[in-house]
């Protein structure tokens, strides 16, 4: 029996997430225990104990299971994101979740594992080329339907998370550093012709500097440059397009003093959190950011405050150590596979793992937009919890057979 679980149970990413799991289940106590919101605790109880269920489960599954669901899986997810748009419930001007009584969830975060389960199984068929005009547009397509429904939710933050992931996927299947790149630039223009004009100079000199070191034909390095500056110029139009909330994230981001007591008031009072717990913290249940609520529901989007104003700069860093050593794993697991779908599929939720980390750590601590994007295993929601726990689960599914072709 040792030998078993030695050769097939990979200890290490089990205990991970359950050390996250407990971790945000003490740190959602501790930051509603005395806001009357204590249900919440209880609901998060709940939905752990389904995630577990569901990741020793999917652990179990045949791994040619999910190879074969993939479409079927991936337009499922579809239809529920398009069934959203006009039953979905509404709140704080977004339409993200379902709501049936007892059953309901958002389906993006369902959609971001199909997803990832589309795009392997797609890209680890012997027939596709994946920088072919057909392999491109193809893969171009199964990340832009769902991108696009949810977009007209609104919900930014969960685009970004399919945007970013997509080229960690291809880079793994085989794409070229060109590729990446060729996907990459025109987010970083965008997002530095949001910050300044000499942001934006500074950053299309260097796609044009990378692009002359990478040596491809003149034709398409034209193509990929003058797409990245077509895209830095048209981000101001479409920055005016969004809603009014999601523009004061952003300029909120750039100069939070702007608007301390609105739009900046949770990015402001999370680094006060922050840095008030000091070195060792002001112990479990004595946090006064968390305790006297200066962060509103900090629960969801800002969980990651709790353990740094409690246990201090020692408990923000567990955390995050925990998580990047999740990360590792997930991307030893994926290269452990031997099966290629397996190892896109690995690659795949720990791309998703990383966006999570970075963009909600990076909110918490300043350095991102504050966009609504949960920390895995941590923060409140059974969505995310649950569909967190799945691709954990498929992380330990694919540690199981990565001796298998």
């Amino acid at each position: 029996m040792n030998t078993y679980f030695k050769e097939y149970f990979e200890f290490k990413t089990f205990f991970t997430v359950v050390a996250l799991v407990l971790i945000g289940l003490a740190s959602l106590y501790s930051a509603t225990h005395t806001t009357g919101a204590s249900t919440s605790f209880h609901r998060q109880i709940l939905w752990a104990a389904i995630g577990f269920l569901a990741m020793g489960l999917v652990m179990l599954m045949p791994r040619r299971l999910f190879q074969s669901a993939a479409v079927p899986l991936y337009i499922f997810s579809l239809v529920l994101l398009f069934f959203v748009l006009g039953h979905g419930k509404t709140v704080s001007g977004a339409t993200r979740g379902l709501d049936f009584g007892l059953i309901g969830g958002q389906p993006s975060e369902f959609a971001k594992l199909t997803t990832v389960i589309a795009f392997a199984a797609y890209l680890s068929r012997p027939t596709t080329e994946i920088e072919s005009t057909k392999g491109l547009l193809t893969t171009n397509a199964l990340l832009l339907l769902p991108v696009a429904l949810i977009v007209l939710q609104p919900d930014a933050g969960t685009a970004v998370v399919f945007c970013a992931m997509f080229p960690a996927i291809l880079y793994w299947a085989g794409a070229s550093v060109f590729t990446a790149i060729a996907i990459i630039s025109p987010v970083i223009v965008a997002a530095a012709a949001l910050v300044n004009m000499t942001s934006f100079i500074v950053a299309i000199v260097g796609v044009l500097v990378i692009l002359l070191l990478l040596k491809r034909d003149f034709f398409t390095s034209t193509v990929v440059f003058s797409g990245s500056v077509v895209v830095g110029v048209a981000v101001e139009y479409l920055y005016s397009r969004i809603p009014l909330y999601q523009q004061k994230r952003i300029a909120t981001f750039l100069s939070p003093d702007a608007d301390p007591l609105g739009a900046g008031y949770n990015a402001l009072q999370a680094k006060v959190a922050i840095g008030s717990g000091g070195l060792f913290g002001k112990g479990f249940l004595h946090g006064t950011q968390t305790q006297l609520r200066f962060i509103p529901a900090q629960w969801t989007d800002f969980i990651y405050c709790v353990p740094g104003e409690e246990f201090g700069f020692i408990g923000a860093m567990l955390v995050l150590s925990l998580l990047i050593f999740l990360l590792f794993r997930g991307v030893r697991i994926a290269a452990m596979a031997k099966n290629k779908f397996s190892s896109l599929m690995a690659i795949g939720i720990t791309s998703i793992f990383a966006i999570h980390t970075f963009i909600n750590v990076g909110m918490s601590i300043g350095l991102m937009p504050v966009i609504g994007i949960p920390l895995p295993f941590m923060s409140y929601g059974g969505s995310s919890l649950i569909t967190s726990m799945i691709m954990a689960g498929l992380l330990l599914n694919v540690y199981a057979t990565r001796k298998e072709y």
